[in-house]
C-alpha cells in the first residue's frame, strides 16, 4: 500500500511538472489564447487542425455549443441544428467572455497539450487521494493533505480559465504560476511524510534559518519573473519577433531588480553549500540546487546577451520550478530532521 501511494504521489509530482514545462511552451510560443474558451477548446473536446472547421458553412449540421468564427467573432452554436442557405443569427450566441477570436493551429494543440497534460494530473492526484482513504484511521493528515491537492488543482483549473477569460492578464499568469508552486510544495511534502529511509542529517539551526531564506528568495525570483516576461512579451509585439536584440531595449527597474537577486541568490546558495559541507550535514541535494542554479544564470545571461535564444525562456522557468522544489525538499529535510530521516 505504501509503495502504491508513493508511486502515484510521484507519478503526480512529474505530471504536476509537466504541466509547468508545457504551460511554459505555450508562453513561450505565444500559444495562451489557442482554445480562446474553456474547459473545451472551441467549443470541442478535441480541438480542430484547420480554418475550415470553424466556418460557418450552408446545409450543414451544428451542435449545441459548436464554435465558429463569424466577423472576427466567436458564435456558439445555440441548439442543434441544420443550417439553411442564409446565416441565421436566432441559432447562434456570441461569446462574450472576451473578443478574441483568431485561429492558429499550431497554437491550439499546444494550448490543448498543456490542457492535457493538467487534466492527466488532475486525474492522477484524484487516484492519490483515494488511495489516501487507508489512511484515515492511523493518519489522517495524509488523507486530508491528499484531498487538499485535489482541491487545489480544481483551483489550478479555475485559475486557468480566468487566465484565459482575462486574455492572458499578467497578475493572473502570475497567481497561476505561484499555484503551482504551492501544489508541488503539497506533493513534495506528502511524499517526505509517508517515506521513510535511515539517512541521518544533523541539525543546524543557522543552516535552516538560512535555506528557508533561499527558498523564499527563489519563490520572490519567480514572481519577479514573470513579471519580467509580461514586459519581454510586450515589447515583443511593439518590435516584432524578428527583433529580439530590442526585446531587453526599454526595461523597468523589475527587470534591475530580478538580475541583481540572481547573484543575492547565487552567493547565498554558495555559502550553504560551503557551510554543509563544513559541518558535514548531510544535506547533500545542495549540489542540486546549485547546479540548477547556475543553468538559471546561464540561461539568464543568454536571454540578455544572445538575444533570446531558441528555448532559452521556457527552460529559464522550468530550472526555477525544479530548483524550488529541491530547495523546499532541503526545508523539510531540517525541519523535520529525526535520527531516521526521509529523503525522496
Amino acid at each position: 500500500m505504501q509503495k502504491t501511494f508513493i508511486k502515484t504521489a510521484k507519478l503526480s509530482l512529474i505530471l504536476v511538472y509537466l504541466v509547468i514545462i508545457a504551460g511554459a511552451v505555450v508562453r513561450m510560443t505565444g500559444s495562451g489564447m489557442g482554445c480562446p474558451d474553456w474547459p473545451k477548446c472551441f467549443g470541442q473536446y478535441i480541438p480542430p487542425t484547420n480554418i475550415t472547421e470553424l466556418q460557418w458553412q450552408p446545409f450543414s449540421f451544428f451542435k449545441k455549443g459548436e464554435v465558429i468564427i463569424v466577423d472576427k467573432t466567436l458564435q456558439i452554436a445555440a441548439k442543434d441544428f441544420t443550417s439553411t442557405a442564409q446565416f441565421n443569427t436566432a441559432n447562434w450566441e456570441t461569446y462574450t467572455k472576451h473578443d478574441y477570436a483568431t485561429f492558429n493551429a499550431t497554437h491550439t494543440w499546444i494550448e490543448y497539450i498543456n490542457r492535457l497534460f493538467g487534466a492527466l494530473a488532475g486525474l492522477a492526484t484524484l487516484v492519490l487521494a483515494i488511495l489516501s482513504l487507508k489512511y484515515w484511521k492511523t493518519r489522517k493528515t495524509v488523507t486530508i493533505l491528499s484531498w487538499a491537492i485535489v482541491f487545489a488543482m480544481v483551483f489550478q483549473a479555475w485559475l486557468g480559465a480566468t487566465v484565459v477569460y482575462s486574455v492572458l492578464n499578467p497578475v493572473k499568469i502570475t497567481v497561476h504560476m505561484v499555484m503551482a508552486l504551492a501544489i508541488v510544495a503539497m506533493l513534495l511534502y506528502l511524499i517526505y511524510s509517508v517515506k521513510e529511509t535511515s539517512i541521518v542529517i544533523a541539525k543546524d539551526k543557522k543552516t535552516k534559518q538560512l535555506i528557508i531564506v533561499a527558498l523564499v528568495l527563489t519563490l520572490l525570483q519567480i514572481v519577479l519573473g514573470t513579471q519580467v516576461r509580461q514586459m519581454v512579451d510586450d515589447q515583443a509585439d511593439i518590435v516584432g519577433e524578428t527583433a529580439k536584440h530590442l526585446w531587453l531595449k526599454n526595461v523597468t527597474v523589475t527587470f534591475y531588480i530580478h538580475r541583481s537577486f540572481s547573484i543575492l541568490v547565487l552567493l547565498l546558495n554558495a555559502y550553504l553549500f560551503f557551510r554543509i559541507q563544513k559541518l558535514k550535514l548531510g544535506l547533500t541535494k545542495i549540489k542540486w540546487v546549485l547546479t540548477l542554479l547556475l543553468l538559471e544564470i546561464v540561461t539568464g545571461v543568454a536571454m540578455n546577451y544572445v538575444h533570446f535564444p531558441f528555448g532559452s525562456q521556457t527552460l529559464h522557468l522550468v530550472l526555477a520550478s525544479l530548483l524550488f522544489g529541491v530547495q523546499f525538499y532541503m526545508v523539510l529535510e531540517l525541519v523535520n530532521t529525526t535520527k531516521r530521516d526521509k529523503t525522496l
